[in-house]
């Protein structure tokens, strides 16, 4: 599958990973930033953001999306950086074509399966009816119902768009992301992946823990972990210069 991506910058090649129900966009401002150092690909994954829509959609099929990238791109060997299911998608990749991967970051996530999350997220996005809420007002209201937490709604409403006059939609493609939860949740065990890597951890999130400390290091012998304090799970926006800083260190070493 052809993805939608953007390149800023110039120098080494540095492929960026979304999260579930995110875009590039999210990682602009990060991006901008290490485009002074490298050329980045900042990538929409299938079924989000500007990138096709498909039935498809798991760890394998984005991995290959990657590989696809890469080939048309001319790129041999790269740095990757994913956050939550992109982390896990990087992970797939590093473990399937480790010869491809040079250094991996993966944020705020572990290769072990997980329970299924954000039931409350999916409920208030099925309750959405665009044939009913005509503004962005009026979705905002419908996600309250069952979001608290406005970084959260905010983060969801950047995938709002005209769809045609008077009429809303998502960018992401939500049946299919629905019916994948499960394939989603699912560890990412493939193999040993043995050039550097680095796990960053929100300290305000759960999804990185210290019983993960010994899986991770079995698949990936060369990592470490570092918590980043005062983020949550959205790590390089609660702490963006920390995040820059640390991710510098660790690919300029």
């Amino acid at each position: 599958m052809i993805l939608n991506y953007k390149k800023p910058g110039k120098g080494e090649p540095l492929i960026i990973l979304h999260g579930l129900l995110g875009m590039l966009d999210n990682w602009h401002t990060i991006g901008k930033n290490l485009s002074q150092f490298y050329q980045v690909y900042l990538v929409d994954a299938r079924n989000h953001g500007h990138s096709p829509h498909s039935g498809i959609f798991n760890y394998e099929v984005m991995c290959d999306d990657i590989i696809e990238l890469m080939e048309n791109e001319k790129i041999e060997s790269t740095f990757l950086l994913g956050h939550s299911m992109g982390g896990k998608t990087a992970m797939t990749l590093a473990q399937k074509y480790p010869e491809k991967i040079s250094k991996l970051v993966v944020v705020d996530i572990s290769p072990k399966k997980y329970p299924p999350t954000h039931e409350n997220i999916f409920e208030a996005l099925s309750e959405v009816n665009f044939n009913l809420v005509k503004s962005r007002k009026e979705v905002e209201e419908k996600l309250s119902k069952h979001i608290q937490e406005e970084e959260i709604r905010q983060f969801i409403l950047k995938n709002l768009f005209w769809k045609e006059s008077g009429m809303l939609a998502w960018r992401f493609n939500l049946p299919v992301i629905q019916q994948s939860l499960e394939l989603v949740s699912e560890p990412v065990l493939l193999g040993i992946f043995e050039q550097p890597a680095l796990f960053l951890k929100g300290e305000k999130s759960n999804y990185l823990n210290e019983q993960d400390k010994d899986l991770i290091k079995k698949h990936f012998p060369k990592s470490e972990i570092i918590t980043i304090q005062n983020a949550g799970h959205w790590v390089h926006a609660g702490q963006p210069e920390l995040f820059l800083k640390t991710v510098l260190a660790f690919l300029q070493k």
